[in-house]
């Protein structure tokens, strides 16, 4: 049951809340679109950051979302359960084992992205996909973190991204 009361729109609760602020709610509309829809980065590279912050902020939002183009390049049940144990997976490419990582570091301890961190990631990634990364990893922390602090539950019907 979400935190705050707020009336039905037909939309879903986790998006009736925020409509309680519609100037805010359409701003956080337009960052998850900003995102979703300019992101460069392999959908597999972006749905490892993803769902590792998913996880991290136990949104059940998020832990029921999927990339809506996921399944044609791989993005698929068995890869999300290797990305749960990125660590371990041999099936990951070390783009998509780096993506969970600086994910994590970012949620967890964005201070201890010491310069060895960044080496390894300027290693793997250019400029603009660190950029891109370090934004996705953003809008995922921030409203991830917010749809588990209202507590709403996932939609009936699997959002895809």
């Amino acid at each position: 049951m979400p935190r705050i009361d707020a009336p039905e729109s037909g939309l879903g609760e986790h998006i009736d809340w925020a409509l309680l602020r519609p100037k805010m709610a359409a701003g956080m509309g337009k960052l998850s679109e900003a995102v979703y829809a300019n992101s460069q980065l392999p959908v597999r590279e972006r749905e490892a950051a993803r769902w590792t912050i998913a996880l991290l902020n136990d949104c059940l939002v998020c832990r029921d979302t999927r990339a809506k183009d996921g399944l044609a390049v791989g993005a698929d049940e068995p890869f999300y359960a290797d990305a749960t144990d990125w660590r371990a997976a041999t099936t990951l490419s070390e783009r998509e084992r780096a993506a969970a990582e600086f994910a994590e570091r970012f949620a967890l301890d964005h201070l201890a992205m010491d310069d060895t961190l960044w080496d390894r990631m300027h290693a793997l990634f250019s400029e603009e996909e660190l950029a891109d990364l370090t934004i996705c990893c953003g809008m995922f922390l921030g409203m991830g973190r917010t749809l588990a602090v209202v507590g709403v539950r996932a939609p009936d019907e699997r959002i895809l991204v």
